[in-house]
């Protein structure tokens, strides 16, 4: 082969004048890319969770989580009024009690702290979903979900005695949705059943249907003062490698009544959420959990991301992934920023 070094220099990129497809035609505007967008977040698709402790007047903040607060029933309820008022589709609330048992037996107390706060927001018909966290571990103890066995571990159908004797106290008290998060074997099942007899056939249930032992859940355990006592709880929420498992979880709540399927924690669980809305044609849920928002909030508090940028990220993933529904401690944030960004 001769070379020809009078000839001129090849032009970089020669040849691709006539290229056909250029993908960064729709990305050049603001107003294309809006345009264009596949995945979109809408106040409606978020839920807040609230924290309720006893007492009147009372916020009490959270150190690992920061914006976040223990409220007493009075100022969840206003916390409630202005999240309605943002747009924010519903809340989840979760409980403090005054006095913790063996059976967890404030869960299910008609005058109970979440029974109370539901029913201080019944009057009020707020254009918000109430959802009330079903579980034991807030109230038990030794911090399980669920009555122990002789030898230290849950029993599992004691535990469903009371989650859903729980679940009908939280839907006479108002709840439009009841979400076991126990993780014991037949939960769906029992709490439909008690609610079916109990009269209250329209209350929805959101199952915990794919919740692992995540290492994701540190600063909700300070939050709602729900460490175990001793020991953990990986005997009967899931192990985070199994995804087949999670699956047959699923599968399991559907068959057993389940309204809504959940995945917690979110980030760690895009791949079963998407696997989920591929299978099942109920709405998925995800709950990003308190350490996921913990971390970006670190890390932007410390100037490492963009704190907004990242959180917006962070949910439109989830949402991308297939959830619908999307528990998140930034709700009043991200709605906020959804309002400014119009």
């Amino acid at each position: 082969m001769t070379l020809d070094l009078d000839a001129p220099p090849a032009r970089v990129g020669a040849g691709l004048a006539d290229l056909p497809v250029r993908l960064r035609r729709l990305r050049r505007t603001p107003a294309l890319r809006s345009l264009v967008r596949e995945t979109r977040l809408h106040p409606s698709m978020l839920v807040a969770p609230l924290f309720v402790r006893p007492g009147f007047g009372i916020r009490e903040p959270i150190g690992s989580m920061p914006g976040q607060a223990r409220l007493s029933p009075d100022l969840a309820v206003e916390e409630a009024a202005r999240l309605a008022e943002l747009g924010v589709g519903a809340v989840i609330l979760f409980g403090l009690p005054k006095s913790k048992d063996a059976v967890g037996s404030g869960a299910s107390a008609d005058d109970g702290i979440v029974q109370d706060a539901l029913a201080r927001m019944r009057p009020l018909e707020l254009p918000l979903v109430t959802i009330a966290d079903t579980c034991l571990c807030e109230y038990t103890d030794h911090g399980h979900c669920g009555p122990l066995a002789a030898d230290g571990s849950v029993d599992n159908d004691e535990a469903l005695v009371r989650l859903a004797e729980t679940a009908v106290s939280q839907a006479r008290s108002g709840a439009d949705i009841v979400a076991p998060s126990a993780m014991v074997d037949g939960q769906v099942a029992a709490i439909r059943t008690a609610l079916d007899a109990a009269g209250f056939e329209g209350t929805a249930i959101m199952a915990y249907a794919a919740k692992h032992a995540s290492a994701f859940y540190g600063p909700f355990r300070e939050a709602a003062d729900s460490a175990p006592a001793f020991g953990d709880r990986r005997t009967y929420q899931m192990d985070p490698a199994n995804g087949r498992e999670a699956i047959r979880e699923m599968a399991l709540d559907v068959a057993e009544g389940a309204d809504i399927l959940l995945v917690k924690p979110a980030l760690p669980g895009l791949d079963l959420i998407a696997a989920a809305r591929g299978r099942f044609d109920l709405p998925i849920a995800a709950y990003q959990v308190s350490g996921e928002y913990a971390m970006l909030m670190a890390a932007a508090e410390r100037g490492w991301l963009d704190g907004r940028r990242a959180m917006t990220e962070a949910v439109t993933a989830i949402v991308r992934a297939g959830a619908g529904i999307v528990i998140t401690y930034a709700a009043a944030d991200l709605t906020t920023w959804l309002r400014d960004d119009r």
